[in-house]
């Protein structure tokens, strides 16, 4: 019996499934169930990009490798001749950035999970990486660690999951291009670059996501990608609780990995076998800031309702980007927005997290209505994101048991009235509300208990 238990607590076996570093072994890998139960999440685009703060984050590519004629011309109106991007380090000072401050923020959104931007394709990382000599937030620019005082506030001041954006590729890097210029039959950068800074960062952060993106038109086998990720499950410090998105390399996005992204701004509409999330801006046109932008570039907090609902009742995670300016702001349209999701969620929560998709996803009669549902309470959820104006809701999929039905809605006290319209459905009377009595004000929530 001793020797066994020895053996038990030597094994790898004896704590976890080992995985191999093959597709089918790491997609054998559980996605930790906390991910699915927290449904949204905010994303933070941050980096030297936030200078410019023009037109995209994609600055950079579009000024000097595209040569898009509105970012030229906004350089040789703006600064002398000469001046680089490189030169924009410096001048991403972040004086305003209060990770305390932040926490709070992302608090108040209702979100469950944060993920910053570690390195986005510029290569400049928001850590004082080994692998990025001066062209990192502790050598250059702010002069300080943001990821570990982000994450610090984070984990001290919240229950938001911590995880990091970190970009496989870097448009310029002379490694990488040396490679690409290769076909990819040389590994230089991933080597000495890209895969040093994912084991750097998984040590020091103990992320609990690992949003990988970029793969620069490389296969996965050029980033080793299963290789780390045989790693990031069985051995790394976050083995048991971390879960990966599926952007490894070209042709992995949508196929392996932990859940699925498939592209920016996903949102099928339908049910996905898979677990997936919805990546998406409140700024309709990028995902860092932007100064020229116009209050029509921002979605309404009804847009962002809508967002959530539509990707929770099928199935995803939602994760809502805003994109800091570079001396450290959250601007103050992406507090607005984010602490109206939070007041959204502190009535209609219930309805989110620890969710699961109903047998149908929307109303077949009535449109603007979204289901999810609790196994375990035998609740379902009738989102509805228009306020009927004619005192009723026919909702066509609910089966109803007469004597058993019951109907509320979220923030109001006292059942509803409904009739059975039987295999239609049911008809359910809404009360007759001020606008200041409304439990809200984008979306409402009738909660379904026996019904079929």
């Amino acid at each position: 019996m001793l020797l066994l238990l020895l053996f038990l607590l030597l094994s790898p076996q004896g704590c976890s499934a080992r995985y191999d570093p093959t597709w089918e072994s790491l997609d054998s890998r559980p996605l930790p169930t906390w991910f699915d139960e927290v449904k949204f999440g905010i994303f933070i685009h941050w980096g030297v990009f936030s200078v410019p703060s023009f037109g995209s984050e994609w600055f950079w590519w579009y000024w000097q490798k595209e040569k898009r004629q509105p970012y030229v011309k906004f350089m040789e109106t703006n600064y002398p001749p000469g001046f680089s991007y490189e030169d924009f380090g410096p001048l991403f000072t972040a004086e305003f950035f209060d990770a305390n401050q932040w926490a709070d923020i992302l608090k108040a959104s209702g979100a469950k999970y944060v993920v910053l931007t570690s390195k986005h394709h510029e290569g400049f990382t928001l850590w004082g990486s080994k692998y990025s000599w001066n062209w990192n937030a502790v050598n250059v620019g702010p002069k300080r660690d943001i990821v570990a005082e982000l994450a610090t506030s984070i984990r001290n001041r919240t229950d938001l999951h911590f995880g990091l954006y970190h970009s496989l590729f870097e448009w310029f890097n002379p490694l990488f291009l040396y490679d690409a210029s290769n076909v990819f039959k040389t590994r230089q950068f991933p080597t000495a670059k890209s895969l040093p800074e994912l084991y750097e960062i998984v040590t020091k952060y103990q992320p609990e996501i690992l949003w990988s993106d970029g793969d620069g038109n490389a296969p996965d086998t050029y980033w080793n990608s299963t290789g780390f990720l045989a790693w990031l499950y069985n051995d790394s410090p976050v083995r048991d609780t971390v879960v990966t998105n599926d952007r490894w390399g070209v042709g992995s996005i949508c196929k392996h990995g932990g859940y699925y992204t498939c592209s920016d701004r996903y949102n099928p509409g339908h049910l996905l076998p898979h677990k997936w999330e919805n990546c998406m801006t409140i700024d309709k046109w990028s995902w860092g800031y932007r100064r020229n932008t116009q209050l029509s570039d921002y979605l309404t907090i009804e847009e962002l309702v809508k967002q959530l609902v539509e990707t929770v009742s099928c199935g995803g995670n939602l994760l809502m980007n805003i994109g800091p300016t570079h001396d450290g702001r959250i601007d103050v349209i992406f507090q607005e927005r984010l602490r109206q999701m939070g007041d959204w969620l502190r009535v209609n929560g219930e309805a989110i997290y620890g969710t699961k998709p109903w047998r149908t996803q929307n109303d077949t009669v009535t449109p603007g209505v979204w289901y999810t549902f609790k196994p375990k309470e035998e609740t379902v959820y009738a989102i509805f994101l228009n306020w009927p104006i004619s005192g009723t809701l026919i909702l066509g999929d609910p089966k109803t048991i007469i004597g058993e039905t019951q109907v509320k809605l979220i923030g109001h006290k006292g059942q509803l009235k409904w009739v059975s319209l039987g295999e239609k459905g049911m008809t359910v009377a809404v009360p007759q509300l001020t606008p200041n009595q409304l439990p809200c004000q984008w979306g409402w929530t009738l909660q379904l208990t026996n019904v079929k």
